[in-house]
C-alpha cells in the first residue's frame, strides 16, 4: 500500500496576511496557565520546532509557528526517518534518545503513525560493499541485497529500531497541533528578537510586523547561525547530507531491512558510510556524502552536489539489481543542511541573559529521533520551570559560557 497516495501530506492551516498580536500579560511569573495562556512563539517548522509547538499547546499554551518557507521543507522533509532506541548509550544523548524512541511509539499509537506517516519497527544489518567484489550470497541477507555485501552484522532488531517517513511525520505533528490544540501557523522570515530590560518581549517578522509573547523558542536548526542572538553565544554550522529516492519497479520485494554499509569504490579512496532505508511507501531513501558547506539563507536555493548524487546512485545499484537504472525510478535526488554544534551535543534551554527565549538546535543526524523529547522537555522547561522528562543541564547554551579547562 502506498501511503503517500492514500495519505497525502497533512493539510497545514496558515496565516499569510497580517493581524494584531494580543496584548501580552505583564510578566510571566504574574500569570497564571490557569488564568491565562501563555503565549509562545516557535520559530521553525522542523521537526523540532513542529514537536515544541505540539506538546506546547497540548499543555495548554497559545502558540504560534513561525516558519519562512514551508514545514519539513529542509532537513526534516529530506532526512532518513531512522530511529534507534539505544545507539547514543554511553554518551551525553543516551537519555534523551531513550525518552524520545519511547515517546515515538506512543506518539505512532496516538496518532495511527503506521498508515498517517510509515512508522514502523524493522531490524538494520550493517554490511561491507566492495564494487571490485562479485556478487555474493548470504542467509543472513534479504534476497533484494544482491550485490557484492560481505559481513552481515545485525546491529538493530524490532525493538530497538525502527523509522518514520520524516516529512509526513512533521507535518502530522503539526496539523494534529493545529487541529487538536489550536496551534497557528504563518509563513514568515524572522528578523530579530526584541529583548526588553533582559527579557524576551516580540519577535519582528519581514516587513516590520510585530509578535508579542511571553515566550519565544528558536528551533531554526543550521539557519541559527543566522540569527546574532545564538551566533554571538556559540557556533551551529551546516553538514550538507545528500540523498536520492527510489521507487523500485517491485516494491513487494523490498523487505523491512535498514542498511548501514562500509563502501569501498573501485576507483580506491576511503571508504564511504551510506545507509539505505527501504519505507512502507514503497520507496527506497539513499543518503551519505557529507560536508561542511555554507547554509545558504533559503532552504530553497539547496541543491545536491551532481558528483555526490551520482555515487549514491552507484551505490544503490551495487547493492541491489532492484535499485539500478531501469528497475527504480529515480523520485527525488536532494541535499538539506544537518545542523552541528563544535562540541557534537544539541542546544536545549533558556538563553543566558534573555529571560523567556529558547534556543533548540544542533541534533545533526538525530534530529528525528529526538524530536518528541525536545519538544516534550522544552514545553516542560518552558511552563513549569524544568523538565521532569529529560535532564536538561548538559543540553543547556549556558555551557558555552563557562571558561575552557586549560
Amino acid at each position: 500500500m502506498n501511503l503517500l497516495a492514500r495519505f497525502p501530506l497533512p493539510p497545514v492551516i496558515i496565516n499569510r496576511q497580517n493581524r494584531i498580536p494580543v496584548p501580552r500579560a505583564k510578566s510571566i511569573e504574574s500569570s497564571s496557565l490557569m488564568d491565562q495562556p501563555k503565549k509562545v512563539i516557535v520559530c521553525g517548522g522542523g521537526v523540532i520546532g513542529v514537536c515544541t509547538a505540539y506538546f506546547l499547546a497540548e499543555k495548554g499554551a497559545a502558540v504560534t509557528l513561525i516558519e519562512m518557507s514551508d514545514v519539513a521543507c529542509a532537513a526534516s522533509g529530506k532526512a532518513g526517518g531512522f530511529l534507534a532506541y539505544d545507539w547514543c548509550d554511553g554518551g551525553p544523548l543516551e537519555e534523551l534518545a531513550r525518552v524520545s524512541f519511547n515517546l515515538h511509539r506512543s506518539l505512532s499509537e496516538k496518532l495511527d503513525g503506521p498508515r498517517s506517516y510509515g512508522y514502523r519497527a524493522l531490524t538494520t544489518l550493517s554490511l561491507t560493499v566492495r564494487e571490485s567484489e562479485r556478487a555474493s550470497a548470504s542467509r543472513l541477507l534479504p534476497s533484494w541485497i544482491d550485490g557484492p555485501a560481505r559481513s552481515p552484522k545485525t546491529i538493530g532488531t524490532p525493538e530497538t529500531t525502527a523509522q518514520v517517513h520524516p516529512q509526513l511525520f512533521t507535518r502530522t505533528i503539526i496539523d494534529r497541533a493545529v487541529e487538536m490544540y489550536g496551534v497557528k501557523v504563518e509563513i514568515a522570515k524572522l528578523e530579530r528578537v526584541e529583548v526588553e530590560e533582559g527579557r524576551v518581549g516580540s519577535v519582528v517578522l519581514e516587513g516590520g510586523r510585530e509578535l508579542e509573547a511571553d515566550a519565544v523558542v528558536l528551533a531554526v536548526g543550521p539557519w541559527s547561525s543566522k540569527l546574532g542572538l545564538i551566533s554571538s553565544l556559540f557556533r551551529v554550522y551546516g553538514l550538507k547530507a545528500h540523498s536520492i529516492v527510489l521507487e523500485p519497479r517491485d516494491g513487494s520485494s523490498i523487505t523491512p531491512h535498514a542498511l548501514f554499509l562500509s563502501y569501498h569504490s573501485s576507483s580506491g579512496g576511503g571508504a564511504l558510510d551510506p545507509e539505505v532505508y527501504p519505507r512502507p511507501t514503497g520507496e527506497v531513501y539513499v543518503c551519505g556524502m557529507s560536508k561542511e558547506e555554507e547554509v545558504p539563507d533559503d532552504p530553497a536555493e539547496i541543491r545536491g552536489n551532481p558528483e555526490s548524487i551520482a555515487m549514491l546512485k552507484r551505490v544503490a545499484k551495487t547493492v541491489s539489481s532492484h535499485l539500478g537504472e531501469g528497475e527504480a525510478g529515480l523520485k527525488a535526488e536532494q541535499a538539506c543542511f544537518l545542523p552541528c554544534t563544535d562540541d557534537g551535543i544539541p542546544v536545549i534551554g533558556e538563553v543566558p541573559g534573555v529571560k523567556g527565549c529558547y534556543v533548540a538546535t544542533g541534533h545533526n543526524c538525530w534530529g528525528i529521533l529526538n524530536g518528541p523529547a525536545t519538544g516534550a522537555a522544552l514545553a516542560q522547561l518552558i511552563l513549569h520551570g524544568h523538565s521532569a522528562i529529560v535532564d536538561l543541564k548538559r543540553f543547556s547554551p549556558s555551557r558555552f559560557l563557562l571558561p575552557s579547562n586549560p
